[in-house]
Parts: C-alpha cells; sequence; structure tokens
C-alpha cells in the first residue's frame, strides 16, 4: 500500500482520538486501533515511515502514538513470528 495512502488513514485516526481530554489515553486508542485493525504490513509500513522519515506528514499525536505503544508490540510480534519460523511451527 502506498506510504501516503497509510499517512492519510493514520491521521483520520488520530482526528478522531485527538480530541480526548486524556493525552495518553488517546495515544493508546489510537495504536490499539491501528494493531485491531490494519494488517501487520500496514503497521509495519507505517513504523518505518516514522523510524526512517520521522512520520513525515502524520500528526504529531500519531507519531506519538506509533513511538509510544505501537513499536513495541510490533516489536515483539515480529519476534515471536520469528521464533515460530526457526522452530518450524
Amino acid at each position: 500500500m502506498q506510504i501516503d495512502h497509510l499517512v492519510t488513514m493514520a491521521n483520520q485516526i488520530g482526528d478522531f482520538f485527538k480530541f480526548y481530554p486524556d493525552r495518553d489515553l488517546a495515544k493508546k486508542d489510537i495504536a490499539q486501533h491501528l494493531s485491531r485493525f490494519w494488517a501487520s504490513s500496514m503497521r509495519l509500513q507505517i513504523l518505518a515511515h516514522v523510524h526512517d522519515k520521522n512520520g513525515d506528514g502524520l500528526e504529531e499525536i500519531v507519531i506519538e502514538a506509533i513511538k509510544q505503544h505501537l513499536n513495541n508490540k510490533e516489536a515483539k510480534l515480529q519476534a515471536s513470528k520469528v521464533d515460530a519460523e526457526y522452530l518450524g511451527q
């Protein structure tokens, strides 16, 4: 999927949650939404975009959500996939 489309979609999600009175909860919910409804390949693309391009085009709250919450989950997910492949599962 094109990164521009992912950026647009992530910002739309961020727009929904950014008006929460609790900013930390908003960031957690943004990341949770991405985890639940985006394919792993999409999440990895947006993570790479944040890492490689500093999240160019993403709203600040979305970048923070990805860095604080999604990054840890994705790293664990990737590690478990590698372990499963290594173990032949």
